[in-house]
């Protein structure tokens, strides 16, 4: 199951429920893409695929320094996951492809 695409995302973070747009971008067993939303876009590359799992970590720098560990599966063309958020715990995410 391809994971390439744009897909609109809703992530319940500890500051609410916060939309975004995920670019996902698959060569063999590589990810790369990027995340834009409120808190402005971050690309990413280096992350990894096995079948339809997905994951990969992005250093955001806005509204403060982290980095964001993301793991995800697709499911046809609904995403799932979760994103560590360093120090802040863990938010939930769903999408679905555009």
């Amino acid at each position: 199951m391809s994971a390439d695409g744009i897909w609109n995302c809703k992530i319940n973070s500890p500051m609410g429920t916060q939309e975004g747009k995920m670019t996902l971008v698959t060569d063999g067993e590589t990810l790369s893409g990027k995340m834009e939303g409120p808190q402005g876009t971050q690309e990413f590359d280096g992350g990894s695929v096995a079948g339809g799992n997905l994951s990969w970590k992005m250093e955001m720098t806005s509204p403060m320094p982290m980095t964001l560990e993301v793991s995800a599966s697709v499911d046809g063309d609904e995403i799932s996951g979760n994103i560590k958020l360093g120090a802040f715990g863990d938010a939930s995410f769903t999408g679905t492809r555009e």
